[in-house]
């Protein structure tokens, strides 16, 4: 059962809205503690016990970690870390062992909380609160990465201890409770609509052309699937991400925006700053920055950066196309950075070319695990040899077509000015009837589907 399962949206959520809300403020930590192990649980619950067994060790650690021990914080360290790297290195042996769900987004929780807790960032340590920041139900799978002030944040875990006069009313808070719902739901819509219509068509023109074989593809047809995956992955996660923060609007924490509108960048660097946000700022937070940043001399700052994508690799998979990706990025950071940096006109030009050309190209190499295929792929993209295998030159005509409206939709989606659009707008009564069609063409996309699962369940 993922965000965008019917059963989700339309059993298990709402019933535990009313019973989250129906409790007293003090008892929802444990509420959520509850439906998220339940939650993850129904979607993997061979491997509950590695996520209560390392959430429980990393509450034993954290009760010897605020005391400054810093044999303690290396201690957690080394069993987070270690956790990670032994079932992505396991899983890519073919040893049976399989990865947790979430693993990856709850193990980097672990880490920034342990550190955090050091630096003096977290007070005191609760096992109730830090199981839920761990183990929360809309970020267990796929993230976003927040950090433990999100969990403190909650709106609706604050307990008022004013003069009884100003006690705030029933009503208001009836109210408050039903602002943060309704705002949560339109967030929650966004993203499902962005997943269920967009991504999951998308994807289907990108199965096509691997179905097809690269070698037998026209150099259009290569580069609009070049297009079509990165848009593919781009709404896929963006939409997760939306499901995810409106989910937590409306549990009452603060709205996360993991993705700032990448494709508006102006360079590869800023690319990354913008897409999966929260990643973005754990890698500065707890690698970059304490390895010296780009505080040191510019060697250092190179291997500094060359480490970062790196682990990025390592993070995403240990397969080849992983690490031959997260190096083609480090390559055009370091020539941005380092190079074209000292003339900020060729660097506007080419930092736009990146992003818009130069992106799509790298995403063909995340996405094809064969180094062959990457190989065959790139000479489709550019035919400096004549690789191709009974390729078909009218493919591009045989194909879009039927994907025409789900590529301009992405299109549309993709454009600055329409998320300050909604922004200034959202509580218009014509955005909630959008909202609202935009809500059922994707419950009905949905009913008549066989269900794509979120392309980052496997991290």
């Amino acid at each position: 059962m993922t965000l965008s399962d019917l059963n989700f949206i339309f059993r298990a959520l709402p019933l535990f809205l009313i019973i989250y809300y129906i409790f007293p403020a003090k008892l929802r930590p444990s509420l959520l503690l509850i439906a998220s192990l339940i939650f993850y649980a129904v979607n993997d619950y061979l491997m509950l016990p590695v996520l209560l067994v390392a959430s429980i060790l990393n509450y034993i650690i954290a009760r010897f970690v605020v005391k400054q021990k810093k044999a303690a914080l290396i201690c957690g360290l080394l069993l987070d870390v270690g956790l990670l790297i032994g079932f992505k290195v396991a899983g890519r042996l073919d040893s049976g062992i399989l990865l947790p769900l979430g693993l990856s987004f709850y193990v980097f929780k672990m880490i920034s909380y342990q550190v955090d807790l050091y630096k003096g960032k977290i007070e005191q340590v609760s096992l109730v609160k830090l199981c839920v920041y761990l183990t929360m139900f809309p970020q267990i799978i796929s993230g976003p990465i927040s950090r433990y002030d999100f969990v403190t944040a909650n709106s609706m875990w604050q307990k008022y201890e004013g003069p009884v006069e100003e006690k705030p009313s029933i009503g208001s808070r009836i109210y408050n409770v039903l602002s943060n719902v309704t705002d949560g739901a339109k967030y929650f819509t966004i993203g499902l609509f962005m997943k269920i219509v967009v991504a999951d068509h998308l994807a289907v023109l990108w199965s096509e052309l691997k179905t097809i074989g690269y070698e037998s593809i026209s150099t259009p047809m290569a580069w609009i699937g070049a297009y079509t995956y990165s848009m593919n992955l781009y709404f896929d996660f963006w939409g997760y991400s939306l499901m995810a923060a409106g989910v937590g609007v409306m549990l009452g924490f603060p709205f996360i925006e993991n993705f700032i509108q990448p494709y508006n960048a102006v360079s590869i660097s800023d690319f990354y700053r913008r897409w999966h946000a929260t990643l973005g700022s754990w890698f500065k937070d707890y690698i970059y920055i304490p390895l010296g940043g780009s505080k040191k001399s510019g060697f250092r700052t190179v291997i500094n950066l060359l480490v970062v994508w790196l682990i990025t690799g390592f993070w995403h998979g240990v397969n080849f196309n992983y690490i031959i990706w997260a190096m083609s990025i480090f390559c055009i950071i370091f020539v941005e950075k380092f190079i074209l940096s000292k003339w900020q006109i060729v660097y506007k030009v080419i930092g736009r070319i990146n992003v818009l050309v130069i992106i799509p190209c790298t995403w063909v190499i995340f996405a094809t695990e064969s180094l062959r295929k990457i190989g065959t792929y790139f000479l489709r993209l550019f035919p400096v040899i004549n690789n191709g295998i009974a390729v078909n030159n009218r493919d591009v005509m045989l194909f879009v077509p039927a994907y025409l409206p789900y590529l301009a939709v992405g299109v549309i989606l993709l454009a600055p000015p329409l998320q300050t659009l909604y922004r200034k707008h959202k509580d218009n009564i014509l955005t909630t009837i959008i909202l609202f069609a935009m809500f059922w063409v994707s419950v009905f996309s949905l009913a008549n589907s066989t269900g794509n699962p979120f392309m980052y369940l496997r991290f």
